[in-house]
């Protein structure tokens, strides 16, 4: 085996290692909470930078289409990160950190839910979207990578993925969206 190949080999391997420690539990706990707010007509939103951002547009994308019934309601899904306008007004005249935190204020009301996508969990524009969210009266939920960082201890519903690539971090996060989509769409029927 050359050495691409043990790469992909060890990056697959550490993968498996990481999926066999998903933290099931926290991810029924999160569907729960998406569950109950669609049914009560809330608002979910997710925000997240980098590839946590179209990890957050695509989980938008997945729980308002993809879960679908005719028997419930559509799931209201806003993504914070989708508005380019928006961040690069925000990030410019009053700073990068304030990018989601500002919107929710004007978009959200208790109640609702938050689903915040970080690697590191140390992002400051999300540390201060999960303040926001908090003084709001939502419901927190953190998909984050490594050891949580600050994040894991400051949302109701932390998913941590305990790993040190961010690569698989991300990855895992993707399956996190697909397997609540797939939960929601198939147990809520």
């Amino acid at each position: 085996m050359d050495h691409r190949e043990q790469l992909i080999s060890t990056y697959l391997l550490e993968l498996k290692k990481s999926l066999d420690q998903l933290p099931v539990g926290q991810i029924l706990q999160a569907v729960d909470v998406i569950q109950k707010a669609r049914l009560k007509k809330k608002t979910i939103f997710t925000m997240g930078n980098g590839g946590s951002s179209a990890t957050a547009s695509h989980m938008g994308c997945d729980f308002s289409k993809n879960t679908r019934s005719p028997e419930l309601p559509a799931i209201r899904m806003i993504c914070l990160s989708d508005s380019t306008p928006t961040i690069t007004a925000f990030g410019n005249d009053e700073g990068y950190e304030t990018i989601f935190s500002e919107p929710l204020k004007a978009l959200a009301n208790a109640g609702d839910v938050l689903i915040a996508i970080s690697g590191s969990g140390n992002s400051p524009n999300i540390l201060r979207g999960l303040e926001t969210a908090k003084s709001l009266g939502m419901t927190t939920i953190g998909l984050s990578g490594f050891k949580g960082g600050r994040m894991i201890h400051m949302v109701d519903i932390p998913i941590n993925i305990d790993t040190d690539s961010i690569e698989r971090v991300e990855d895992i996060h993707m399956i996190c969206d697909h397997v609540m989509t797939m939960v929601m769409r198939e147990s809520f029927q």
